[in-house]
């Protein structure tokens, strides 16, 4: 039974498994793990809750518009997991202090 071979150039041949470039999935999975992190690091400071509620919001927002455009498996699993951590952030910056940072 042959395969085709697919070359291997690190991150982006997990991404685009299916041999096709997806550069804008590509990205929102990437932002989106990204603000993510950003945001669950953040929340583990209780002054810094105004950065990790907003980045965990936009982090949640990105990562849904990515779900709905994403095209392949990979780009999903990156996905779901910026999306947790972002959730989590979202959720420990509300709980320190808000969006707008008790002002209102």
């Amino acid at each position: 039974m042959t395969q085709a071979a697919r070359p291997h150039h690190g991150l982006l041949s997990l991404l685009n498994n299916d041999g096709r470039s997806h550069p804008k999935e590509n990205a929102l999975a990437a932002i989106t793990f990204v603000l993510g992190a950003v945001a669950v690091a953040t929340a583990a400071f209780y002054n810094l809750h105004l950065i990790s509620c907003w980045f965990g919001l936009v982090a949640i927002v990105t990562g849904a518009w990515g779900q709905f455009i994403s095209a392949t498996t990979g780009e999903r699993f990156l996905l779901v997991i910026g999306m947790g951590m972002a959730a989590l952030g979202f959720g420990l910056g509300l709980a320190h202090g808000g969006l707008l940072g008790g002002v209102v």
